[in-house]
């Protein structure tokens, strides 16, 4: 009797049960909203704007380091906490803003257009750290849900010149480019498998859902391109204050990777 209790409590012992490290890579697509904000000069020399740009669609694969720890609720329910994060940067492609009169404002004429060029994101340093609450299919397999706060770095790349069409004739002006970063805060949540391949080494596909808060920025550019491309002498100028407000920023990952329970 006692060997065969011993036979069934060895069985019903999941082989997550414990530490676990794990690393994966896949596809991730990171959502930005439109952005909209603005341009204003002080003292005001007519060349107040407002600031468009379109939303982005951006990724590739990254690299995704986690670690954690599964307690044995009972045979087949286990309750795990969890942390990962993400070596890799994902940059978007070029965000063209486009100037428009801000109200009172006459400077960009009719006909004309006056685009930004040379924004962009820059997403890095994302960190996770979640429950993970799990059902064993049998000691070998598991499936889970994840549920928890992301942090993400986001990289606000500035607009490094502009470009004015009139009559089909165009001119470009630099700008003082740089950037500037703000760390987004958010939820996640998942859904994955993992099975083991052998003893300890486990294989595992896992999908998740990352939401922040939208990004926001305030500068002040010490180089006034639209004043130089629209005849306005720039040292008239003292500063031109910017604000650049993102409507979201959104992450799907779709990952498979390798890990070991110890």
């Amino acid at each position: 009797m006692a060997a065969c209790l011993i036979t069934s409590n060895s069985y019903a012992q999941s082989a997550f049960a414990g530490f676990y490290g794990q690393v994966s890579t896949g596809y991730e697509s990171n959502q930005l909203g439109s952005l909209t904000g603005t341009g204003k000069t002080t003292p005001n020399v007519n060349s107040d704007v407002y600031l468009t740009g379109p939303s982005q669609s951006f990724g590739g694969a990254p690299l995704v380091l986690g670690a954690g720890y599964y307690w044995q609720a009972n045979e087949n329910w286990l309750l795990g906490v969890g942390a990962d994060y993400s070596v890799l940067t994902q940059t978007s492609s070029n965000i063209p803003l486009n100037n428009t009169n801000y109200p009172g404002n006459t400077n960009i004429a009719a006909g004309e257009t006056v685009t930004g060029n040379g924004a962009s994101m820059k997403i890095s340093n994302r960190f996770n750290l979640f429950l993970t609450p799990a059902y064993a299919i049998d000691k070998d397999k598991l499936v889970y849900l994840k549920a928890g706060y992301s942090q993400v770095t986001a990289q606000y790349n500035r607009v490094s010149s502009a470009t004015r069409t009139a009559n089909g004739v165009s001119t470009t002006a630099q700008a003082l480019g740089g950037n500037q970063s703000s760390n987004q805060g958010g939820f996640l949540i998942g859904l994955g498998y993992k099975q083991m391949i052998t003893s300890g080494l486990f294989g595992f596909v896992e999908g998740n859902y990352m939401s922040y808060s939208a990004p926001s920025y305030s500068y002040t550019s010490g180089i006034k391109a639209i004043e130089t491309l629209t005849g306005i002498n720039s040292s008239s100028a003292s500063t031109r204050a910017i604000t650049a407000n993102f409507s979201s920023l959104n992450t799907y990952q779709f990952l498979i990777g390798v890990g070991y329970a110890f």
